[in-house]
């Protein structure tokens, strides 16, 4: 269904085939670090992969398979859905998805979150 390919943020993930509105595009694995942990990872390329797990404390979760080469964007054709209890994360497609297509997440985890980020988006 998905693929990695050249992207020009660098690499990204595209639809090998056209995607529906709701459908699930990926299930991604977690390995999940303890807010305490936080800042041995933030000195690291990885703090840029990292998604947030927890509302109340503060761990965050590296996304295994492609969840962590999905690329941003504020008009986003997925969202990501977060199971603690299975401690995955699943990408949905928001809108109909083009054969072809990069596909893009929010960073902010609200698709209609307009918020900066900690770097220049293009």
């Amino acid at each position: 269904m998905i693929e990695i390919k050249k992207s020009k943020y660098g690499r990204g993930v595209f639809a090998r085939r056209d995607i529906k509105k709701g459908e699930l595009i990926h299930v991604a694995p977690v390995i999940v670090i303890k807010a305490e942990e936080f800042p041995l990872i933030d000195k690291t390329v990885l703090s840029n992969y990292v998604f947030h797990w927890s509302q109340t404390n503060g761990d965050c979760a590296l996304a295994l398979g492609y969840g962590s080469l999905f690329n941003h964007s504020y008009t986003p054709n997925a969202i990501v859905k977060i199971d603690t209890e299975k401690k995955t994360i699943n990408f949905i497609a928001y809108r109909d998805i083009k054969e072809g297509e990069e596909i893009f997440i929010n960073y902010n985890g609200d698709p209609n979150d307009q918020s900066p980020l900690w770097f220049k988006v293009l």
